[in-house]
């Protein structure tokens, strides 16, 4: 068994993966070879144990809630894609588990589709991202090696790789959907649960093609997810309706989750982790009271009933495309708006406090300028969507 996870954590087994779709380092030097593809940089991640010296810069004491460990090492890595048709595949795939769908998907799904699904679907992916975020933190095991693997994605090389937060969120969003759906609308459960699996398998892949991830951390992830799924699933009625449960519920979906934010694992040198962690968090904890807001203020004029109703798919006509475009196109302007103006006021509340330069973009990674900054704007950001942009969508005529 040890045997069989080692394969399974081995670096040159993704990048046989990578050979096979036609993903190949370009050589130090010389030209490149016929078909020669995008060219990026890459960035190296640490071995366990193998930090280089600090020299002072980029680090971090323990009162930022960071060792003092620099951030791993940057190098140019060119690469040579022989079959584009997997380069775009997996390059979009990737792009179905990073924050440019949570931001589209999760909103339109409430101004478009159904807020029950989009409620029950942010939970369970606030509840999956964390699990993944901090286990990353906790086992620190390394992404794969470069060489042999080509790493296409620079951002987050400085995070640990176990278990996959992409495979995880595409699991939970896909698999969530299928069974919040399938006893509230009448389709084909087969074509679901087909959409479903091919959706996290494309997501799952392109960790292995974009190099950023072993077999074993896709697998993790994914076993994660469904054992949480499985725990939970149970539950999940009873969380629906938590947010009528009491008046003191939105103080409980403040403190709780900005606790586990301000105290996440301490790394080893920054990453984006903690930012990433707690704008998810926020969010969720934004939606959540907006779905409080409107029940007990009744700001909805017909509130959702959170039991599954059996509904008809409605056919798809241009008015209607035209419409979701239309509350999407508003709503998305709005909650851009609302981020730029809380997230600069709330650093410059806490520059002022901490008395720090203004625009010092190292100061932002500080654990009580980082964490207060996003978790304020994207609560802010949650509650708008959810709140104030349906109230808008009535006021224009789109409901």
């Amino acid at each position: 068994m040890a045997e069989l996870l080692w394969s399974l954590q081995d670096s040159q087994l993704v990048a046989r993966f990578q050979r096979r779709c036609g993903l190949f380092p370009a050589p130090d030097e010389g030209p490149h070879e016929n078909g020669a593809g995008p060219a990026e940089g890459a960035v190296r991640a640490p071995e366990v144990g193998h930090h280089p010296e600090a020299n002072g810069k980029g680090g971090w004491g323990p009162a930022n809630g960071l060792r003092r460990a620099p951030a791993p090492q940057k190098y140019v890595q060119k690469y040579i894609v022989k079959n584009y048709f997997y380069y775009y595949l997996f390059r979009f795939s990737a792009a179905l588990g990073q924050e440019v769908f949570y931001i589209t998907f999760l909103p339109f799904t409430q101004w478009n589709i159904d807020p029950y699904l989009s409620r029950r679907l942010i939970i369970i992916w606030v509840l999956v991202m964390y699990i993944g975020q901090v286990a990353k933190d906790i086992l620190k095991w390394p992404r794969p090696s470069n060489p042999p693997v080509v790493n296409l994605e620079k951002r987050v090389i400085t995070e640990y790789g176990m278990p996959s937060t992409h495979a995880m969120a595409a699991t939970a969003i896909s698999f969530t959907l299928l069974i919040s759906t399938m006893d509230r609308y009448q389709y084909p459960f087969v074509l679901g649960l087909v959409m479903a699996v091919v959706f996290s398998t494309l997501v799952c892949l392109s960790r292995l093609y974009t190099g950023m991830h072993t077999v074993l951390d896709v697998l993790g992830g994914v076993l994660l997810t469904a054992a949480l799924i499985v725990l939970t699933q149970p539950a999940w009625t009873l969380i629906d309706q938590l947010d009528s449960a009491s008046p003191l519920f939105p103080v409980c979906a403040i403190v709780v989750p900005f606790i586990l934010c301000y105290n996440y694992p301490v790394s080893d040198y920054y990453s984006p982790t903690r930012a990433d962690t707690t704008t998810i968090v926020a969010a969720g904890a934004g939606v959540t009271i907006g779905f409080w807001l409107n029940h007990f203020f009744q700001l909805m004029s017909k509130p959702m009933d959170s039991l599954p109703v059996v509904q008809n798919i409605p056919p798809f006509t241009m008015d209607m495309l035209l419409l979701g475009l239309t509350k999407f196109t508003v709503g998305i302007v709005l909650l851009l708006l609302v981020r730029q103006l809380v997230q600069n006021l709330s650093l410059q509340v806490l520059y002022s406090w901490f008395k720090v330069v203004t625009r010092n973009k190292e100061a932002r990674r500080r654990l009580e300028i980082e964490v207060p900054s996003k978790f304020v704007t994207y609560t802010s950001v949650g509650i708008c969507a959810t709140t104030v942009v349906p109230m808008l969508h009535r006021v224009l005529g789109l409901l």
